[in-house]
């Protein structure tokens, strides 16, 4: 497996860093998600060969959230790839400092969610743009799992998901897992499966339990969704392999 980089899971950076960054999510997107996603699509598309399946689950207007798992940096490309609407990610506060990738997020609506603190901000402004109408991505897990297997839910989808009233689309990322792999010249194939939208009634002030309740049944159907694909995937791996006995 290829060497990672250790995790740093603090940002020592003061709130008052990151205000610009909110506001500006607050604002909408402008030219530059526009072009990234240009300049960023076509390679993506034939690397990786992304296939998407059910699209149609993914509603074309109102408040929406989006809640993939994650094993790679690319996940929100892969996600938001054959999609027409423009995804506002949250995202770890430590990729916001490169001056060239902190221009990229600022101005393509990337949320920062300061690491190692309860950051109140990052959810406000998750709330408004829901409350713009917005298509808005959250890592069910919180962040990236490591070990190449799907981690466990944290309670912000759920929180989100509670307060707002907003429909979840579970989104099941298969193949992601081996980007790494890239420095070898390897490219996995990737599968982008969107499931079906699950609501629920809004809650004002949910209990920590509660949060996390939502999160697993959320990420119940998003683990659903990507052992359908692990399946279907190892079967078709097992009709390729030259070693298959005959039948």
């Amino acid at each position: 497996m290829p060497e990672m980089k250790p995790q740093v899971y603090k940002d020592e950076r003061p709130a008052e860093y990151f205000e610009p960054f909110h506001a500006a999510a607050r604002k909408g997107v402008g030219w530059t998600y526009t072009l990234v996603r240009i300049l960023v699509s076509l390679p993506t598309l034939l690397i990786y060969r992304v296939r998407a399946v059910g699209r149609e689950n993914v509603p074309k207007d109102g408040p929406l959230i989006l809640a993939p798992n994650h094993f790679s940096q690319m996940d929100h490309f892969f996600t938001g790839l054959y999609l027409r609407r423009k995804i506002r990610f949250m995202a770890k506060s430590q990729l916001f400092g490169p001056p060239v990738l902190t221009y990229i997020y600022k101005h393509g609506g990337v949320i920062p969610i300061r690491r190692g603190h309860h950051d109140e901000e990052a959810f406000t402004t998750a709330f408004t743009v829901l409350d713009q109408d917005g298509m808005l991505l959250i890592y069910a897990e919180g962040g990236r799992s490591r070990s190449g297997e799907l981690g466990e839910p944290k309670r912000g989808v759920g929180r989100l998901a509670l307060e707002s009233g907003a429909p979840v689309v579970p989104v099941a990322i298969y193949g992601s897992a081996a980007v790494r792999r890239w420095k070898r010249l390897r490219f996995p194939k990737v599968t982008v499966q969107y499931g079906e939208p699950v609501s629920f009634p809004v809650e004002e002030s949910p209990s920590y339990e509660r949060q996390q309740e939502a999160a697993a049944e959320i990420f119940a159907r998003v683990r659903e969704l990507y052992e359908g694909l692990a399946t279907r995937n190892g079967r078709r791996a097992s009709r390729r392999s030259p070693d298959r006995a005959p039948a």
